[in-house]
Parts: C-alpha cells; structure tokens; sequence
C-alpha cells in the first residue's frame, strides 16, 4: 500500500477559465490552499461594470482567501507571499510577471502549468498555435518557473491527440481538466521526494506569440486545409471572418468539401461560392474548396449552413478576405 503524500502549503496563481479545473483539482487534494492570486477586476459592457475573473469566482465559491496585486514586483507583494510560508506555488496562465524575488519565495518553488510539450509552442497561445500548424499531438507541461519565458525545466508531461475537427475551445477544455490532474500528481511527487526535474531541450523550440483579431481574417488564396485550420484554431475566439458585401460574415465551421482536390478550382477567384445546398457552402479556396456548415451576419446569431441560405442567395457571391 503506498504512502499518502504529505500536505504541502500551496498558493495558487490564476485569471482565465482554464486555470478552473487545475484549482478544483488542488481544492481536492491532500494539500491545503492558503491563497489564490488573480489579476484585478476589470470593467466591461457599455455600464463599465467591474467583472470578477473566472478563478475569483471559483476561489471565493471555495472559500479561498484571494489577492489582486497589481504587480508581482513590488516589495509589498513580496513580503506578502512571504508570510504565507508557501511550499509552492502553482501557476496557471496567471497573466503577470513573477519576479526572482516572488519565484523565490516558496520553499520548493513556483510550477506552472503550460498547454503544450514544451519546449513546442513557448508563449501565451499554444493551442491555437498548435491548431493552426496543423500538429497531430499535443498536451501539457508542468515545469518548474524561472526567469525564461517557458523555459524552466520540466517535471512532468502528458500528451494527447488533436481530433480531425478538434477546436480551441474543445481542446482548451480537454488540457484544462488533464492539467488539473497532472499537477496534482506532481505534487504528491514533490512532497513525496520522488519528483525528478529535467532540462528542456534546445531543439524543436517553438514559440507561441498572442493571438491577433487582423489574424482571423480569411485570405480565401490561401490552400482549403489552411484555411480549415484557422477557423478550428479561431473558434470561439477570435473567430475566423471573411467579408460578404462589405459585411463582417464569421465562420464557424467549416470542413473540406467532398469534390476538394489540391489544385485551384478552374475558373472560379478564391472565395467564390460554388454551391449553397443544405449540407453546406462550398467555397472556392487558393486549393481546393471549403464547406461551410456554420456562419454568422453582423448582429445576427449563428446558423447551420441551411438555415443560413433560407435568408440568404449565395450562388455565385464572392467572399471577400485580405
């Protein structure tokens, strides 16, 4: 029968949704969570209402005591973190800068958890990047926090496919819930002795630069499957975009067409519609055609591509992108 893990004193540092289930997962554990830190309260809407971030809401539903430094520099926040006498801290797309100062503080360090097998994909955006290289795997890295940008060395790992119409929001889901389980599992290592931290390597780094809303705009001269793969990386957000008489049109959905060949289709520019039928929208791409299955006007829902063409004649539009 092996051991249970002693109980390691833990903050956590999170903002977006997918640092929920990595704090719900360290809530279950055999450890105890004295803090969570998340960025402060930011106002949205046309009434400027301050919103609280997903890990706040979660934190204070859990009872959690939670702090909003406006920086992890100042000597304030450092004696703070201090006084929690930490063992460590864990990290999770957190959205500010720790200094050597705060890295420091806790006794066996600060963790973070990263959605790729670094050293692929460094950086604020690794699963949309990932999506749009068309990689065929995936994953999630805890590391152990240092000065470099996601260069720490590396604790633990777990990789996972990329379905064929796998989405950023489907796969953001599925690493959020595999990081919550992997952290658990490396701290249970780390209170046990038994964790063992390797250096990444220097081959087959990759970096991951934020997302752009001037990206989701569709260059139809572009090849179908690239195209495919900016709107499975866009979606939910930016959303992947395209131009149908001067008005904003986002895609949704799309897959290859059927007839889709690697060639130019003859005779039709990119983005011209080739048919509109209930099964979908097809679309003359750079390479190949492009199915369409769900869509959206300015100010109007999204649409299943029949609903879709019952208000709307697409035969022979033109879709404009950049």
């Amino acid at each position: 029968m092996s051991t249970p893990p002693s109980s390691l004193r833990l903050g956590f540092a999170g903002t977006p949704g997918f640092a929920v289930p990595a704090l719900d997962a360290l809530a279950r554990s055999a450890h105890t969570l004295l803090a969570v830190f998340t960025r402060a309260d930011r106002p949205s809407g046309r009434g400027q209402t301050l919103h609280l971030s997903p890990v706040k809401k979660r934190a204070l539903e859990l009872g959690i005591p939670v702090h909003q430094p406006a920086s992890f520099k100042t000597c304030e926040t450092h004696d703070a973190l201090r006084a929690l006498r930490l063992d460590a801290l864990v990290v999770v797309a957190y959205g500010l800068i720790l200094s050597p100062t705060a890295l420091a503080a806790p006794r066996l360090g600060c963790f973070n958890i990263h959605a790729s097998l670094l050293p692929r994909w460094r950086g604020a955006a690794p699963i949309q990047r990932a999506l749009l290289a068309g990689d065929a795997t995936t994953g999630v890295t805890i590391m152990r926090m240092e000065a470099g940008l996601d260069s720490g060395p590396v604790l633990a790992r777990c990789a996972i496919d990329i379905a064929p119409q796998e989405t950023a929001g489907s796969l953001h889901d599925r690493l959020a819930l595999l990081g919550g389980e992997l952290i658990c599992e490396t701290l249970d290592a780390l209170a046990a002795g038994r964790a063992r931290e390797v250096p990444q390597p220097q081959i087959g780094i990759t970096y991951a630069p934020k997302i752009s809303k001037t990206e989701a705009l569709i260059d139809w001269h572009e090849a179908a499957v690239h195209i495919l793969r900016l709107i499975r990386a866009f979606n939910p957000s930016p959303v992947a975009e395209t131009r149908l008489d001067g008005t904003q049109l986002r895609i949704w959905q799309a897959e290859l067409a059927p007839s889709d060949t690697s060639s130019p289709v003859e005779g039709a520019l990119p983005g011209t519609v080739l048919s509109a039928t209930p099964d979908g929208i097809d679309v003359a791409c750079g390479r190949g055609q492009l199915r369409i299955t769900r869509l959206q006007l300015a100010g109007r829902k999204p649409l299943a591509a029949h609903e879709f063409i019952k208000a709307q004649r697409l035969a022979g539009a033109r879709f404009a992108g950049s």
